[in-house]
């Protein structure tokens, strides 16, 4: 299974298995425009880390490390997740403007390795 990552609001998603990986929906993005087969917000980083992370990209490496930490204690709920993707390409989806910092590529990682 390859797993990508990309921006729910950009163009030409690739084809596969598309999961929403953010705790909140995408503003302006209907369910039906989304079209997706998993909403992942399980595996998203909690409100408290999400809110004191608040996409500051000086705080990036403190907030991989503790969202590391989150999904270490939901590594069961990861891989009943991964267990349910039926395709060759895992989507991860994600919302923020900054493709750079953002959790989507931290839970990618984690996700290659648990797998």
């Amino acid at each position: 299974m390859n797993i990508k990552i990309h921006r729910i609001y950009d163009p030409d998603v690739p084809q596969g298995y598309h999961a929403l990986v953010d705790r909140l929906w995408p503003r302006g993005i209907s369910k039906d425009e989304a079209d997706l087969d998993g909403h992942w917000q399980d595996l998203a980083p909690s409100d408290e880390l999400r809110k004191w992370f608040d996409h500051d990209p000086a705080k990036w490496a403190s907030f991989r490390k503790k969202y590391l930490g989150e999904l270490s204690k939901n590594k069961d709920v990861a891989k009943e997740h991964l267990g349910g993707v039926t395709q060759k390409n895992l989507i991860l989806l994600y919302g923020a403007k900054d493709k750079q910092h953002t959790h989507a590529r931290v839970l990618k990682e984690y996700l290659e390795k648990l797998r």
